[in-house]
């Protein structure tokens, strides 16, 4: 995955740094994975955004359907939904695109 851009990223296409995330940073590294952000994929980046800001990490995916789930009800939390969303792998490509490390837990 390689988002367009000047955007310093890892051999993985995680940010180097965090602090020059943007929402274009997002549709570009999207774009590149062929996927058009909807309304539902934001709710997830932001999501995940304010969980790394009260947590200080990226919640690996038993984590993040919990979390979720809690805010937001079992049927929003579903991992099949999630995984339309983010076929790569929600926590992972999620993270990605939010700017955010590779959840710890992560291959």
């Amino acid at each position: 995955m390689s988002a367009a851009g000047s955007w310093p990223l890892d051999a993985g296409g995680y940010l180097l740094e965090a602090g020059q995330w943007s929402a274009d940073f997002a549709q570009a590294a999207a774009r590149a994975d062929g996927i058009e952000l909807t309304p539902a994929h934001w709710e997830v980046i932001e999501f995940l955004r304010q969980y790394h800001s009260d947590y200080g990490d990226s919640p690996p995916m038993r984590v993040l359907v919990k979390a979720l789930a809690r805010q937001w009800g079992a049927e929003k939390a579903d991992s099949r939904r999630l995984y339309q969303l983010f076929p790569q792998g929600p926590a992972r490509q999620a993270c990605r695109y939010a700017g955010l490390p590779k959840p710890v837990s992560c291959i």
